[in-house]
């Protein structure tokens, strides 16, 4: 089933707002919906962003079950040359994210959204199941590191495709004048998807010794990741397509002509701004519990219970600072982030180095959350905005990989790296400085969106 056109919709407002320069940029909009209309597009979100939950949910169970099956892989007397060898596999998985973005991207545009989202759900389900039962060093040898790193490449293949296309979805399908609150939904469980993660992981500790968490514990999140992939599929078959029969036939559709051609600079922007984005997100989240355990020396339950609660606020920030966006606009937003972010971020993890006290902790933590926050809530929506229908998906996916790969991914390997020569520290002034890379680029957003509408 598609969404039948109407005026009313986005895939059909956002061509006939590409073909007409003439629409005032402050021109009323319909922001009334009946109820059906209503119901229709908050399934959408609800579908679409179920099936991310359980995406990221089986791609950052890697990230939080390395302390514990890393021996088994790289068998070594130094935790921290075991952890750098993880965190080089988990990066190598971004590396394959800008094929995954665009993909994905031009299956999106040239076959439609929902197309896009079967295949990469698919793709992680079996990803997370070959890893559930994977043989280790121990028996296969120096095969076993190398399937490990096979599957992060496929998986990183199919979360380059997730993030562009259901973003895109999202935004496409999101409340006019609210379209910042609804995006969020998209790291809310993206969020929800880690919290889950850390969530099995503590279970986990609980249950089981560290003994049987390093021999097969380890094992169990993956096991659930492909079983919930199962069911996301089936939600995402459900969900009703945002793109017309004329955009999907434009014969730019999902091409890199079309991209580069008419919007290289808002593709330019967006990876600019994307990269110090990324970075952040990955230092507070999937690399700040390795930090607490190989840095500040807390105990891996403690590490893992502070991460749990502050991953929780997170979550539940990011409709609050995407329905800020809706208010203040998109731009103020960016560059409250990018500033705040370049102030506060060293001496945040300059006090968490030495810090002894999980609450303050915990509090600086999610102090930093907060501020990526600005950007994370309204990632997906300040994207999509910058492009029209036909290219949509593979701007937004094929930008936000490139920084992933780049910057986001590599943040643990980077920090580990300088740990293991004792400059830690500089790790700081890099996240620093890519954060006003960030703001420069914020800079350049327009203070009214391009597309989708021309509203906030």
């Amino acid at each position: 089933m598609t969404i039948p056109s109407s005026p009313d919709l986005c895939a059909t407002a956002d061509l006939a707002a590409d073909r007409s320069d003439a629409t005032p940029s402050g021109a009323a909009e319909k922001t009334e919906y009946t109820a059906a209309e209503r119901r229709q597009r908050i399934f959408a979100i609800v579908g679409a962003s179920s099936g991310n939950l359980v995406e990221w949910f089986d791609f950052y169970v890697y990230a939080f079950c390395a302390i514990y099956f890393a021996p088994a892989f790289f068998p070594t007397a130094d935790p921290t040359v075991q952890l750098l060898n993880t965190a080089g596999v988990f990066a190598a998985g971004f590396l394959m994210r800008p094929i995954g973005g665009w993909l994905f991207g031009r299956i999106a545009d040239k076959h439609g959204r929902k197309t896009s989202m079967l295949i990469s759900v698919l793709m992680m389900c079996a990803g997370s199941l070959v890893i559930a039962f994977l043989p280790t060093y121990e028996s296969i040898g120096v095969a076993a590191p190398a399937l490990l790193l096979f599957c992060r490449l496929f998986q990183g293949l199919s979360v380059g495709g997730e993030y562009g296309t259901t973003a895109t979805y999202m935004s496409e399908v999101a409340l006019k004048g609210k379209r910042g609150f609804y995006s969020s939904f998209q790291y809310v469980t993206l969020i929800g998807g880690q919290l889950l993660a850390v969530l099995v992981v503590v279970i986990l500790q609980q249950l089981l010794s560290t003994d049987e968490l390093k021999a097969w514990g380890w094992r169990i999140p993956f096991v659930i990741g492909a079983i919930a992939a199962v069911i996301a599929l089936l939600l995402r078959r459900s969900l009703e397509e945002t793109t017309t029969a004329e955009s999907r036939a434009s014969k730019e559709a999902g091409s890199m002509a079309g991209l580069f051609k008419h919007h290289k600079a808002a593709f330019i922007t967006v990876l600019g701004y994307t990269a110090g984005g990324s970075l952040m997100f990955y230092t507070f989240t999937t690399y700040m519990q390795k930090y607490l355990v190989n840095t500040a020396g807390m105990d891996a339950k403690t590490a893992s219970g502070i991460m749990t609660f502050a991953l929780f606020c997170y979550m539940l920030m990011q409709p609050l600072f995407g329905a800020l966006s809706d208010r203040i606009g998109r731009r103020t937003s960016m560059l409250c982030f990018a500033a705040l972010g370049a102030l506060c971020t060293l001496p945040i993890l300059a006090t968490l180095k030495g810090i002894g006290s999980p609450a303050l902790a915990g509090a600086l933590i999610i102090l930093g959350m907060a501020i990526v926050s600005f950007y994370t809530s309204i990632g997906g929506i300040v994207k999509a905005e910058m492009f029209p229908p036909e290219v949509r998906a593979l701007g937004v996916g094929l930008s936000y990989a490139i920084a992933n790969a780049l910057f986001g991914g590599t943040a643990e390997y980077v920090a580990l790296g300088l740990k293991s020569i004792g400059h830690e520290e500089v790790f700081y002034w890099y996240v620093t400085g890519m954060l006003v890379i960030a703001f420069l680029f914020s800079l350049r957003l327009p203070k009214q969106a391009a597309y989708l509408h021309h509203d906030r």
